[in-house]
């Protein structure tokens, strides 16, 4: 069967959602330079008049799939908050136990965010745009929890908090590595300790 016939059978919304997925896995994979157009269509098994009705661009693609992305993993993250209870350190610490659990998955490959900001260094990028818009999101949340948590200086706190998260990340990809979760996570619990006005 012809590549239109298989594409006539499926809704545009899902051929949208489809070329998300495959251009995401690809560019996390192999990195978003090293990946073109006709890769992302070969794996979709979607034309590229598909492709240019949903995005006017490769980097609008890209953005579009960081963003979609960024709402899930900001939602999961949430998810495992919540799970953690009522108690503010436990809740803090569910981002470390989160991000060890991330990095034991099979197809963990590093912060694709991270990655885009060095392969788009130009400012006014859409990919970069779109991996500030996330990392800015993270920021806000871990803020808000240690705001919540009563935590002395929250902002300064969540900063130092998520570059222990971003550094984890960083080493767990580059040395294969699970453990430095660990080693954040026990760095993370003497910032808050320090940080508790109640200590």
């Amino acid at each position: 069967m012809k590549r239109a016939a298989l594409e006539s059978s499926v809704p545009m919304s899902a051929k949208r959602e489809q070329l998300l997925d495959t251009a995401w896995a690809l560019f996390c994979q192999r990195g978003y330079h090293a990946v073109g157009i006709d890769t992302v269509l070969a794996e979709a098994g979607v034309a590229k008049m598909t492709l240019y009705k949903h995005f006017a661009s490769k980097d609008d693609l890209i953005a579009a799939a960081m963003g979609k992305r960024s709402a899930l993993i900001l939602a999961a993250i949430d998810a495992a908050v919540a799970e953690a209870g009522e108690d503010p350190r436990a809740r803090l610490l569910a981002l470390f136990d989160w991000h060890a659990a991330w990095f034991c998955t099979a197809d963990f490959s590093g912060c694709a965010f991270m990655k885009a900001v060095g392969e788009f260094g130009e400012a006014g990028a859409k990919p970069r745009e779109a991996a500030t818009a996330y990392k800015r999101a993270m920021v806000e949340r871990v803020e808000n929890l240690c705001r919540k948590a009563g935590l002395k200086s929250p902002a300064r706190l969540a900063r130092q908090l998520l570059l222990l998260v971003d550094g984890a990340t960083l080493y767990a990809d580059m040395y294969r590595d699970s453990s430095y979760a660990k080693d954040a996570r026990a760095a993370a619990e003497v910032l808050i300790d320090a940080a508790d006005g109640r200590s």
